[in-house]
Formats: structure tokens, sequence, C-alpha cells
């Protein structure tokens, strides 16, 4: 969280137009807090998606700080895709696009194809509530998933975060590119769909972030 306010810092002051960051690094600290205790439990190290909502947590305290003072919802969007954009850009380039490629591997679909069938029974589908996709013959994608629930949707719902919900799932996209990886999302939760629409398909490399 340090080094992600760190990085913000710049935007803080010219478009949110904050001034004492201090204060506002002590703000957003406190409220990362209380987000920690907010989040739903998802299925801890068993679920992947517990390390997507850790990386999101903070730019949930980010939102709420900012609209207390006073940011425009598209300004703080703004400010959190260039952060986390600069944040993922820390990372060795030849690390994150590993990453993608193993997140785009067939042992990976496998794996995740796997969950999906495990998540027709109830008691499954109850902590992983997802449905892989295989392309079809016109479908530009590699493979995709749908999430039928989603825990970030259920803490906006509860806490009065929905307006600034967007701006969190916007930054799905920054974190797929620096990967290496192209997200296509057909439709979201937030929106009011039945589900989020996950199509992934890998990008060439003059469109990769960092290139």
């Amino acid at each position: 969280m340090r080094e992600r306010i760190n990085l913000a810092e710049p935007m803080l002051r010219e478009r949110a137009h904050l001034s004492d960051m201090d204060k506002v690094r002590q703000e957003v600290t406190d409220e990362f807090e209380i987000v920690l205790t907010q989040m739903p439990y998802v299925g801890g190290a068993a679920s992947r998606m517990s390390d997507f909502f850790m990386r999101l947590t903070g730019f949930m305290a980010i939102s709420r700080v900012l609209r207390r003072h006073g940011a425009p919802v598209p300004v703080i969007g703004e400010i959190e895709r260039e952060t986390c954009k600069a944040q993922l850009l820390t990372i060795p380039e030849a690390e994150r696009l590993a990453a993608g490629r193993q997140f785009m591997s067939r042992e990976n679909q496998a794996l995740m194809r796997e969950q999906a069938a495990g998540s027709v029974t109830q008691a499954h589908q109850a902590e992983f509530p997802e449905d892989f996709v295989e392309p079809g013959p016109q479908d530009s994608f590699e493979f995709g998933v749908d999430y039928k629930a989603c825990g970030f949707c259920k803490l906006a719902a509860r806490r009065g975060d929905a307006e600034v919900l967007p701006n969190i799932c916007g930054l799905d996209f920054v974190a797929y590119a620096a990967r290496g990886i192209r997200l296509e999302r057909t439709q979201t939760l937030a929106s009011g769909a039945s589900h989020c629409g996950f199509r992934f398909s890998r990008l060439p490399p003059d469109r990769e972030i960092g290139s």
C-alpha cells in the first residue's frame, strides 16, 4: 500500500487536488484495515480468487477516501488505473509475461475447466461460482470463464460502494494486459448482468504493456 500511494501521489495532488499527503496516507491505511475486515470469504488458499481480492482491497480503500474528499468517480478511476499499471510495471517484464503464459497454458485451462465442472455441485458452487467457456467456431478468444457471483459486488452492495465498483472492475484489463493477455468482458455483475463474462487471448508483442 505504501508503494501504491507513493506512485499515486502526483496524480492525487494534480487531479484530486489533495495537498496533505501524510494525512491522505493515514486515511487510506486506516480504511484499508477496515476493508480487510469487511471482505467476504471466497475460499482462502483453495481459491485463486483470494489473491485477486487481496490485490484489489487497497483500491477499494483509496476509492472510499477519494470519494470523501470529493473526487469525481471518473477521476478516481483514472488515478487507480494508472497507479495499478505503474505498480505492475515495477515487476520485471520477463516475470510478468511468464505469469501470463502460465495462465494461458493448457495446464491452467484444464485446472479451470475442472473447477468449473465441480461448480455444478451445490457445495462447490458456493465457493467457486465459475463456468469454463470453450470458444466456438466464430470466436477469437482462446478460453473464457463466466463468474456467477463476486465478493466485491457483494461487498459494494452492502457497504455503499456500488458507484466506484466499475472502477475496480476496470483494473482487470490493466492487470491482464501487463501479463500479455487480452481480456474481453462481454458483461458484468456490476452492471446488472447475470454473470461476468471473461474471454482471454494472447496479446501480440507490440500490444503488451511496457513494450
